[in-house]
C-alpha cells in the first residue's frame, strides 16, 4: 500500500514539473514573440510614414493604419472626387503609370489615392469612383481620413492645398513612391509629365 502511495507521490511530482516546464516553455515563447514584434517595429526608419500614428478608411469602409501597407511599393496621390480640373489629370497619370509597370511588380505595389475633402469623400462616394475610373482592382487603394491627419498628411508629402469655394480646393499636383518601408524615394510634380523616372523607380523597388 505504501508502495503504491509512494508511486502516485511521484507521477504527481512529474506532472507538476512538466506542467511547470510546459508553462514556462509558453512564456518563453510569448516573450519571443513581443521581442520580434517590438524589433520590428523598432526597425522602421525615422522617415517612415509607418510611424505616423493616422488612421484612415478605405473605399470598402474598412479602417487601417498606414503602417498596414507595410511590405509594398506604394505610388500616392491626394486628390478629391468632385475635381473637375486637375484630379482626372493625376488619376489618368496614375492609371498609366499602373499600366507600364510590369505585372510582377504591380504584384507588390499599391496605388494609393488620398482624398483631400473627406466631408464628401465618404467610402461609399471613393468606391464609386475607383468603380468610375476602372480601379477596382488589389493595386488601388482608396483613403479619407480626419481633416487633422489629412492636413499632416500632405505636410509630409509637400502637398499644399486649400478651399477655394464650398466644391472646389486648390492644391499640389504631385505623385509620391515609396519604398517597402515606408520611405519616399521619389516624387513627380505636375500633370502629363514624364513618367519613366517613376515607373523605373517602382521596377526598382518592388524587385
Amino acid at each position: 500500500m505504501k508502495i503504491y502511495k509512494y508511486i502516485l507521490l511521484a507521477l504527481l511530482v512529474i506532472n507538476l514539473w512538466s506542467c511547470k516546464d510546459e508553462t514556462k516553455k509558453e512564456v518563453a515563447e510569448t516573450e519571443e514573440s513581443e521581442a520580434e514584434t517590438n524589433k520590428e517595429e523598432e526597425e522602421l526608419p525615422g522617415l517612415s510614414i509607418y510611424n505616423l500614428p493616422t488612421k484612415w478608411t478605405t473605399q470598402d469602409g474598412k479602417e487601417i493604419e498606414l503602417k498596414d501597407l507595410k511590405g509594398d511599393v506604394l505610388v500616392m496621390v491626394m486628390i478629391y472626387t468632385s475635381c473637375q480640373a486637375s484630379c482626372p489629370r493625376l488619376v489618368a497619370d496614375m492609371r498609366n503609370i499602373h499600366k507600364k509597370v510590369s505585372d510582377k511588380a504591380n504584384k507588390e505595389t499599391k496605388y494609393v489615392f488620398v482624398s483631400i475633402d473627406p466631408e464628401v469623400d465618404t467610402p461609399e462616394r471613393l468606391k464609386a469612383f475607383a468603380k468610375e475610373n476602372q480601379m477596382e482592382s488589389n493595386e488601388y487603394l482608396f483613403l479619407r481620413g480626419t481633416k487633422e491627419d489629412t492636413r499632416e498628411f500632405a505636410a509630409v508629402l509637400a502637398v499644399s492645398y486649400k478651399s477655394i469655394s464650398p466644391m472646389d480646393f486648390s492644391h499640389s499636383n504631385i505623385i509620391s513612391v515609396f519604398d517597402k518601408q515606408g520611405v519616399m524615394k521619389y516624387q513627380k510634380e505636375g500633370l502629363g509629365e514624364d513618367d519613366s523616372e517613376t515607373i523605373k523607380t517602382i521596377q526598382e523597388l518592388a524587385n
